[in-house]
């Protein structure tokens, strides 16, 4: 189920990163003094009252700034205020409202979702300073104190947020369709819902992606999350990477299954490898799929020798499909969304412990655990924690003994037995009597 998003916008060096890494409680952000520190968006996920969310904190906005940096941070805000479900106003109670308060706050107003004022740097506990109440000025409601360095005002912050949030939605309804990020050129989308639905201009930041196209077929319900203009246009847009990232980051988190394109003329690129770790961190299905490939000369031993390169390219992600289409013709589409169901069935899957103890019992009698110094490594029982990805508890008498190559043959031996093809697996190791987080 996709987490709401929650933006964190406003000029630059009012301590957007700073409240950023105080609410996700880890360090992700770049915090320096400097205005324009964090040029490119950054995903976290926070937790508050057992309501998850995804919190995102953008580069400065200046709106009247001509620099070409400060402009691209400000289109890369506009895309987070587009894509947010809540925003937080951080502004400073050291400088005052400024100018460029009263352009965001009119900017904000237009965009039609909640904001949430949020004056940062009231570092003093009890009443506001008096420069606090200026900020009603902004016409968004009323501002709550916080200091990101101390954490004061934070709960009364998240408490906010949650009261804008959406209602939470029934996972039943939804459990039959399958979401797909289909990550790079949008012909793909175009193709199999027969229709020209994204609109990609060459102008940095202003692709505007089409509604998700939900499409039926024999294989039954997909949902595709379409990420238009995910590529670098050229290397002079190298800022452009920062779109890309992001965008694919948003795609990722709502989806069940992730299609990474590569351009059969093109070839594997440091930017696939990039959006195939985001979705490999993110615990999702993944296929390679290989576009263009009518485009490619080739003889009885060119797939084979792409595939061969490309294992090598991927070798992070070793379990995901690789299938070459041509999504001009329509080549293997069938084939692909086969490959969807499976992966996404993998990806779900769910194995009892009694079944997983019993594989466990035959695996290591196949291949005796690793000894050091005399002492055996004893795996007691195992049993999964949770689905998507599959990720399982193994309780042993020494993690030091658990060595990796012997977690990576227990993970082959229940990838073959249940074929879970297309998904990462998460073994999480634990000594006997050691408490969970």
């Amino acid at each position: 189920m996709s987490k709401p998003i929650v933006a964190i916008v406003g000029r630059p060096n009012v301590g957007k990163s700073t409240l950023f890494n105080k609410l996700i409680g880890q360090r992700l952000s770049i915090v320096e003094d400097t205005p324009g520190v964090t040029r490119d968006r950054i995903f976290g996920e926070c937790e508050w009252k057992n309501r998850r969310f995804s919190l995102v904190d953008t580069g400065g906005i200046e709106p009247e700034s001509k620099d070409v940096i400060l402009s691209q941070m400000r289109a890369q805000a506009q895309i987070a205020i587009d894509s947010a479900d809540v925003i937080i106003f951080v502004t400073d109670v050291r400088t005052g409202m400024v100018a460029t308060d009263l352009n965001i706050a009119q900017m904000l107003q237009r965009s039609n979702v909640p904001v949430i004022v949020c004056v940062n740097k009231c570092d003093t506990l009890g009443e506001p300073p008096v420069d606090f109440y200026e900020f009603y000025n902004l016409g968004l409601g009323d501002p709550i104190q916080v200091s990101s360095v101390h954490g004061h005002g934070t709960g009364d912050l998240l408490d906010a947020v949650l009261e804008h949030l959406p209602e939470e939605p029934e996972d039943e309804e939804e459990s039959e369709i399958i979401k797909v990020a289909v990550i790079g050129k949008s012909s793909l989308v175009n193709r199999v819902s027969g229709e020209n639905r994204c609109i990609v201009s060459d102008i940095a930041g202003t692709t505007r992606d089409a509604v998700d196209t939900t499409i039926e077929n024999r294989f039954g319900t997909f949902t595709f999350i379409d990420t238009a203009g995910l590529r670098r246009k050229s290397k002079v847009e190298d800022a452009i990477e920062h779109y890309s990232n992001l965008r694919a980051e948003m795609a990722v988190d709502r989806a069940d299954v992730c299609v990474i394109l590569i351009d059969a003329t093109v070839g594997f690129t440091e930017q696939d490898s990039k959006v195939a770790g985001i979705a490999h961190e993110a615990g999702k299905g993944c296929i390679i799929a290989v576009n263009k490939w009518d485009a490619v000369e080739k003889d009885d031993k060119t797939m084979q020798e792409y595939r061969a390169k490309l294992e090598k390219d991927f070798s992070f992600m070793s379990y995901a499909p690789i299938i070459f289409i041509s999504a001009q013709t329509g080549q293997r589409l069938d084939r692909l969304f086969e490959l969807i169901r499976q992966v996404a069935a993998s990806n779900a899957m769910r194995i009892t412990t009694g079944t997983l103890n019993d594989i466990l019992a035959q695996a290591t009698a196949r291949v005796q655990p690793p000894t050091d110094k005399g002492k055996r490594l004893k795996i007691y029982y195992m049993t999964q924690a949770s689905t998507k990805p599959p990720t399982f508890i193994c309780f042993v008498n020494s993690k030091e003994l658990f060595h990796f190559s012997y977690q990576r043959y227990l993970e082959n031996r229940i990838r073959e037995i249940f074929g879970l093809e297309g998904t990462p697996v998460r073994m999480i190791v634990r000594e006997r009597g050691e408490k969970e987080g």
